[in-house]
């Protein structure tokens, strides 16, 4: 594969450093590990490793190499503040700063690092537990061809990989993709419930919730129909999926509506997190 090329060639001898081994972290470590990337090469930081870590053989919470190819920032926002300041002396430099940190901005990673560290910011998804990812990115100015494909080459270990126009998409973008596996997990709660509610076992309707979200989802990447068409597969006119879909395609209480708001909310909270970060920073 081309980005594991890439990702070996990139980091051979001056090595990879993740912050963070949480479960993103993590998922991203076995990504690149099953890819053929050297344990050897992987300096990780995280003061709660999960058991099992250290016998990886990545080097765990050692000292760190003078100038790695890339550093990884994957901590939760709100400990940006307390992280950040034990990298700060590797930025500036060559060394690429990977953040998937949400709400973080670039210029709050510029503001510690040095305006002139190469960053790019990925906005990847919990599928990516399963290498069933989905990945957006975006770069500052100093970030250039190579820093950007070596971004791309991490992130694709664990799914698909797109390129965002410009940092302002990265908060729609958590709203969509980032959070958005949430939203397709409560649709399995609540059919399944709904299913109960008509009378189904409720094992029984978790399972026929899950396997037709999972499968659905499945079919909708398999074939060149949109997911308008595919729909209108499924629907006969007067029927029940007919019927059910008046309620649920209803423009004020229906999903429209509702995935708008929700959409939007998220959208607002991610916003709200880079403003907290910002005057985290400040202090």
């Amino acid at each position: 594969m081309a980005e594991i090329g890439t990702l070996r060639e990139r980091v051979a001898g001056r090595g990879l450093v993740l912050l963070g081994c949480g479960k993103m972290g993590s998922a991203l470590l076995e990504g690149w590990l099953a890819g053929g990337l050297a344990p050897g090469e992987i300096s990780v930081i995280e003061p709660s490793p999960a058991p099992g870590l250290a016998g990886r053989g990545v080097r765990l919470n050692t000292a760190l190499p003078a100038r790695p190819a890339v550093v990884v920032i994957a901590v939760k926002p709100q400990m940006m503040g307390a992280a950040l300041p034990g990298i700060a002396a590797l930025g500036g430099g060559e060394t690429l700063f990977l953040s998937i940190a949400a709400g973080t901005t670039i210029a709050q990673l510029e503001a510690v690092l040095g305006a002139r560290t190469p960053v790019v910011r990925a906005m990847p998804n919990t599928p990516a537990a399963i290498g069933r990812g989905i990945s957006a990115l975006c770069a500052n100015a100093h970030a250039d061809a190579g820093h950007r494909a070596l971004a791309s080459a991490l992130m694709a270990a664990v799914g698909e990989v797109v390129d965002l126009a410009g940092e302002d998409q990265m908060d729609a973008v958590t709203a969509v993709s980032g959070s958005g596996p949430a939203y397709v997990f409560h649709l399995i709660e609540t059919l399944a419930a709904a299913g109960v509610a008509e009378g189904l076992p409720a094992e029984l309707a978790m399972r026929l919730a899950r396997a037709t979200v999972a499968g659905a989802g499945a079919l909708a990447e398999a074939t060149t129909d949109g997911p308008a068409q595919l729909r209108v597969n499924v629907t006969s006119p007067g029927g029940t999926t007919a019927a059910a879909l008046a309620v649920l395609m209803d423009e004020t209480r229906g999903f429209p509506a509702l995935l708008r708001a929700a959409v939007h909310a998220a959208a607002e909270r991610g916003r709200e997190l880079g403003r907290e970060s910002g005057r985290e920073q400040g202090r």
